[in-house]
């Protein structure tokens, strides 16, 4: 015989006065208002004809109008939301962790902090990309299950990007499959993911049995398995378009610079021997030339070992020169840092930037060691790029011609002189900063306990994220400047729109009236076909409002509607924690597909695009299953 549950009586309660409130409000101006709003910017933000930053600003403009030239009151004459409000996103825990983990990451970056886990995951994507990939996005799957999804694609984000680029693979469609794997392994445990300890928490408040630690496992591996499947295999063949689109701005454009180097005792590429014409540890670069016991050697060369006062001309992509200057132990930074004016003196970081010789420049018909330039300037030219042809001289033979880019290293005030310089033009877009690898092991034990704290719930992870961004400049990692690299405007303007979008939904009672009369055409219905619709519902309010709101709207539903259909409550409280996790379609719709929009080169309308079948597929999954399972 099939248990009774017993209806909550103050959910019920609760639910009455609901349904009572939306039939009073069906025709409040606010929320027919509000709906038009959110309508309009969804369309705004997927067809991009303006910019996400000014679609979120008009939306949170349009919304402080609504409110102050037609306040909202209650039956006693109470203000029930202020214009004020509407702002109160900008100071949002989970917009303020967004902006802190971004600067983090920052930090990690720039210190280098991931360098030997980006060349050993590098290596492996360089033999097998594909599945050095998919075990990478494993890895973070299982991780997200017992850890927040945010500090994890947090830092697998920088190790997809390496292994992408190195394996010369678009890393685009990996960025969106990292979000999505993270969010499909939140649901396998109660810790998985906020929404779920919120949706567990509403539960036992309303009288429901405590839900235990793996109690959602079995159906969410379901989910994750089939999730899984169209995520690695079908969603990048959906993305493929997307990539002929993206726009890299690759400034490199392939032109190859000259770089020469004298090998002195001690040169780690000393001993180092050709193989089959080629130079392993310069792999990725081209050897053009060597210069041994005063004889020229040209490709291909034969098992050659490198001696002291060898002399190797290399020809490679500034891409190419500034990974191999990012890690800490490549042959060419080896050399190249002993020779930089002044490096390490006064702490300052180093910088790689390109020139080009002006026209009527004193440089010009001048070879390189004639023109003084790193004693005037303190930078070190390492390269020259001559559009005409190739160069195969020794640069102290090469005069130099106006138009030819010259690949320069030096201190970041040595650079930012540079601008004053006028035998040279600063390309400003060039200048990068080269990792402080001295700084990596702060770096590496500031996100650790981050990490471990916000994890351990041992503080909010909204404390645990603003006190690592301060930890990373306070301990020189990062200075102001470049800890402000990491704050990402579109991130802050599209969730301060997202929070005030949902805010409105909520106090207007949209959300509500929504809800209870999308259920209310299934009072009659079998508990499967309820239980369906009430999973595509929620499936589709998260995308709209944030997932912990939507747990909060529709946890008391859940536990309302499995009494009124005498069934066991635990498959419409599942049907919450899996549904509000179902945050696809919309980059707002969760912080992770926020993080991975930018190094993803995303557009509103790709989430839209891989996410809504995902969503679709989730919830033919769980409509399925569920009433099997529970025997529904």
């Amino acid at each position: 015989m099939q248990p009774v549950y017993a209806p909550y009586d103050a959910v019920n309660l609760g639910i009455r006065r609901n349904c009572l409130y939306n039939r009073s409000m069906e025709f409040n101006m606010h929320m027919w208002i509000g709906f038009a709003v959110i309508g309009l910017a969804m369309l705004a933000y997927a067809r991009e004809r303006i910019s996400m930053e000014l679609t979120s600003l008009l939306v949170i403009l349009s919304f402080m109008l609504l409110f102050t030239f037609a306040p909202l009151r209650d039956a006693d004459g109470t203000l029930l939301i202020s214009s004020s409000d509407m702002l109160a996103g900008f100071a949002n825990p989970a917009l303020i962790t967004i902006m802190a983990l971004l600067v983090m990451a920052q930090g990690l970056f720039q210190s280098g902090a991931l360098e030997k886990l980006i060349d050993q995951a590098s290596r492996r994507a360089a033999r097998s990309p594909e599945l050095a990939i998919f075990a990478v996005l494993f890895a973070a799957m299982i991780a997200s299950a017992f850890l927040n999804n945010t500090p994890v694609v947090l830092m697998i984000i920088p190790v997809l990007a390496a292994m992408a680029g190195r394996a010369s693979s678009n890393a685009s469609p990996y960025m969106m499959a990292l979000s999505f794997i993270t969010i499909l392994g939140g649901m396998l445990t109660l810790i998985g993911s906020s929404t779920n300890l919120l949706v567990a928490d509403t539960a036992e408040r309303l009288g429901m049995h405590k839900i235990g630690f793996f109690e959602q496992t079995l159906p969410g591996l379901v989910l994750m398995a089939v999730g899984s499947v169209y995520v690695l295999f079908i969603m990048p063949r959906i993305m493929k378009s997307r990539e002929a689109d993206a726009d890299d701005s690759d400034t490199d454009s392939g032109r190859q610079f000259i770089i020469e180097l004298r090998l002195r005792y001690g040169d780690s590429l000393v001993g180092a021997e050709t193989a089959a014409g080629f130079l392993p540890a310069l792999s990725g670069m081209t050897l053009q030339m060597i210069e041994s016991g005063g004889q020229t050697m040209l490709p291909p060369f034969d098992d050659h070992t490198l001696r002291a006062g060898d002399k190797l001309f290399i020809a490679a992509t500034r891409r190419e020169i500034a990974d191999a200057l990012a890690q800490k132990e490549h042959p060419l930074r080896d050399h190249l840092m002993q020779l930089v004016p002044n490096e390490g003196d006064s702490g300052e970081d180093l910088m790689l930037a390109e020139l080009v010789v002006a026209p009527g420049s004193r440089m010009a018909q001048r070879a390189i060691g004639q023109t003084g330039f790193t004693h005037t300037t303190d930078c070190l030219i390492i390269g020259l790029q001559r559009r005409s042809r190739m160069l195969r001289h020794e640069m102290s033979d090469i005069r130099l011609k106006a138009g030819d880019v010259l690949l320069v290293i030096g201190q970041q005030s040595a650079i930012e002189g540079l601008r004053h310089n006028r035998d040279t033009l600063l390309m400003e877009w060039s200048a990068r900063e080269l990792p402080r690898f001295e700084k990596a092991g702060r770096a590496r034990l500031i996100f650790a306990a981050t990490v471990l704290a916000a994890a351990s719930g041992f503080v909010p992870i909204v404390l645990a994220a603003l006190a690592g961004a301060v930890g990373m400049v306070t301990s020189g990692v990062l200075n102001v400047r470049q800890a402000s690299r990491g704050f990402d405007l579109r991130i802050f303007l599209v969730v301060a729109a997202a929070l005030a979008m949902a805010q409105s939904m909520e106090v207007t009672g949209g959300a509500a009236l929504v809800s209870s009369n999308f259920l209310g055409l299934f009072d009659t219905g079998n508990p499967a076909l309820v239980l369906s619709a009430f999973f595509l519902l929620c499936a589709v309010v998260t995308n709209l409002l944030s997932n912990n709101a939507t747990a909060v709207l529709f946890t008391p539903l859940a536990v309302n509607l499995a009494a009124a259909l005498n069934v066991d409550p635990m498959a419409f409280v599942l049907a919450v924690i899996f549904a509000a996790s179902c945050s696809f379609a919309t980059p707002i719709a969760y912080q992770t597909n926020l993080l991975v929009m930018t190094p993803g080169n995303f557009r509103f309308s790709d989430f839209m695009r891989a996410g809504i079948p995902l969503v679709i597929i989730l919830w033919l999954t769980y409509s399925l299953f569920a009433p099997w399972y529970f025997g529904l």
